[in-house]
């Protein structure tokens, strides 16, 4: 009879915890695929990306901030609206991300490294009322939307067209729909009396 020694076995089950090893594709890197594009497309491309999934995530964290932080007689209705912006925001850096990584490159993904590259302002710790809330959320569209325009623009030149369909499809269209629904809150209407 064999005998079997149980710590031994139980070892086998233990996690591997505080591994650590070389980074396998620093950020910056391009790793060329089979994808029908040169490598420079793919670098100008990532690079361009990177930008534009900063300044998206930095817009999803302020759709969220706001969401949270949101006072006043539209509380409720906004609330709902800020975290479906939040939600949408989520689905275009999810998307942004994963073309980074299809076209050979290592997407931007840490809170920090966010902070540093974000052409986004960064907006106070604390509760503002919400006409500014709106109007920041405003600002970091016309941002999104400003590099998207020129960065579709450079992709179709660059025949990178997948690029370009993502950032007119997937980044545009929606930061358009976004900012109409927004943009409505802080129109200036006058207050219709019935005399």
């Amino acid at each position: 009879m064999k005998v079997i020694d149980v710590d031994a076995i139980a070892n086998l089950a233990k996690p591997l915890v505080n591994q650590t090893a070389i980074e396998i594709q620093p950020y910056g890197q391009i790793v060329k695929l089979p994808n029908a594009l040169s490598e420079s497309v793919c670098r100008k491309s990532v690079e361009n990306l990177n930008q534009l999934l900063a300044d998206c995530m930095a817009l999803r964290d302020l759709y969220k901030k706001h969401h949270w932080q949101l006072v006043g007689a539209t509380f409720s209705q906004l609330h709902v609206l800020f975290d479906k912006h939040f939600e949408g925001q989520t689905e275009i850096v999810d998307e942004i991300a994963e073309r980074i990584q299809a076209l050979g490159g290592v997407s931007v993904a840490m809170a920090h490294d966010v902070a540093e590259m974000t052409l986004v302002p960064r907006p106070p710790r604390g509760r503002e009322e919400v006409p500014v809330q709106i109007s920041r959320l405003l600002h970091a569209h016309e941002i999104i939307l400003r590099e998207a325009r020129t960065m579709a623009r450079q992709a179709a030149e660059l025949g990178d067209d997948g690029t370009n369909d993502l950032l007119v499809g997937d980044v545009i269209r929606p930061n358009e729909q976004q900012v109409w629904f927004i943009a409505e809150h802080v129109v200036d209407t006058p207050l219709v009396r019935a005399d």
